[in-house]
Parts: structure tokens; C-alpha cells; sequence
């Protein structure tokens, strides 16, 4: 059975294997043969967590062939908090659905 691995390791770096295993392989069976829990040790800390095309998985799932088999690495932050932050910094009236009102017009309209 065919499977490919992605894992990225930092923004704008991906890496990318295909493997042979046999048909009775399981997720933890492909990235023990992958050679990436050496080359990478992050991959087996708790913060990582793995996926089966887009689909959050354990490493005891069962793969088939043609599975794409990701790495996700913890975020950094937040997108709520980050997209919170940034508007602070713009200003509400410098941004947002409403920055660009008629003179004289209520606020919200």
C-alpha cells in the first residue's frame, strides 16, 4: 500500500515522503518507518497531533492506500486573539465595515 507523509516544520518548509507498507499498517507503523521521529523529536511530543487528509487521527488508525498522512504542530497563537489584536492596533475607525462613512452620517450606518 502507497501513503504519503507531509510535515512542516516551519512556515514555508514542507516535507514530503511516500511509502510502501503493508496492507495491515497502521498510522504510528508509517511515521516509526519514515525515519522522522529521529530526524525530527519534536513529532513525539504531546503537542503534536496527526491527521488523515484534513481529519485529526491517532497514531493506532488504520491507514489505506493513497492516505495522506499530516503532522500538525501546535500554533503559536490564536487566530481569535491575533485578529483581536491587530484591531486594537488599527483603531475601530481607521478599520472594519464602517471606517469609510458619509460626513454627517449616523455611526453604524
Amino acid at each position: 500500500m502507497k501513503v504519503d507523509l507531509l510535515y512542516s516544520p516551519s512556515p514555508r518548509q514542507v516535507l514530503e515522503a511516500t511509502l510502501q507498507l503493508p496492507s495491515c499498517a497502521t498510522l504510528g507503523d508509517a511515521m516509526l518507518k519514515s525515519g522522522w521521529m529521529d530526524a525530527h523529536p519534536e513529532i513525539g511530543s504531546a503537542a503534536m497531533t496527526f491527521g488523515i487528509w484534513g481529519r485529526r487521527a491517532s497514531p493506532s488508525t488504520p491507514l489505506r492506500e493513497g492516505d495522506r498522512v499530516e503532522v500538525y504542530r501546535a500554533l503559536r497563537v490564536d487566530p481569535k486573539v491575533a485578529r483581536r489584536e491587530r484591531f486594537v492596533g488599527q483603531g475601530a475607525r481607521s478599520a472594519g465595515l464602517f471606517a469609510q462613512r458619509r460626513p454627517g452620517s449616523k455611526a453604524g450606518y
